[in-house]
């Protein structure tokens, strides 16, 4: 009886933050459940309470986060505007977290009937039937708007982990856009011409703009018109 007493006392929310906070400082090499057992200060038992497996508790960690991050203040004053809102909470969620990416790519591929990839697609489909294109336009407006976010996402994440905390960001941008104006302008007349914008660009900025693209191209099928095939 006491066992199960603390079994339930330790909840499953419980649990979950610390799996969190352990896969933030270590990465999901570094969250067992002996790790857990020693944060909580509990026995495996009451954590397999709740919990079945480490498979399990990577789902509900990525589930809280994601949770979190589509939770948006209600000031948006459009739909556009909420999806953009819903946007850079993602953005900042795998920038915060570097264990997430993976974790989501395993879940949007493998399990798209789990927890988190209907609740991703609902937050931004919902958003994207109320801007009034048509309802056929829906499903691949709204998959071109998910896989975006994760993929500029997860590359701005993989950037700064790859730098290291030792790198200024900045001066490697200068770096990289010198070397780039350096290049032989017959052969790469374009990634000249953008060299500037490359050196003094914000990674926030360019994300936001590449959403405010795709919702352009969104807007551009209007009432009456299909898909591209």
């Amino acid at each position: 009886m006491a066992s199960r007493t603390r079994a339930e006392a330790l909840t499953r929310e419980r649990i979950v933050e610390a799996a969190v906070a352990l896969l933030d400082a270590d990465g999901e090499h570094g969250l067992t459940f002996r790790t857990l057992t020693e944060r909580l200060a509990t026995g495996p038992g009451a954590i397999y309470w709740h919990v079945a497996n480490k498979g399990e508790l990577l789902t509900a960690a990525t589930d809280s986060v994601i949770a979190n991050a589509l939770t948006t203040e209600a000031v948006a004053s459009s739909p556009e505007d909420e999806i953009r809102a819903v946007a850079l909470g993602l953005f900042e969620a795998i920038e915060r977290h570097p264990w997430l990416s993976p974790q989501l790519a395993l879940q949007l591929s493998r399990r798209p009937w789990g927890s988190v990839t209907p609740r991703i697609f609902e937050s931004v489909g919902q958003r994207v039937s109320a801007l009034g294109v048509p309802q056929d336009t829906w499903f691949t407006a709204t998959s071109a708007l998910v896989h975006y976010i994760f993929g500029a996402a997860a590359q701005n994440a993989a950037n700064s982990r790859a730098l290291g905390s030792g790198v200024d960001r900045a001066e490697f941008l200068r770096a990289a856009a010198n070397a780039w104006e350096e290049l032989d302008p017959g052969e790469y007349p374009f990634l000249r011409s953008i060299a500037g914008e490359a050196r003094d660009h914000d990674d926030r900025e360019q994300f936001l703009t590449g959403v405010d693209l795709i919702l352009a191209g969104i807007a551009g099928a209007g009432p009456g018109e299909s898909p591209r095939p």
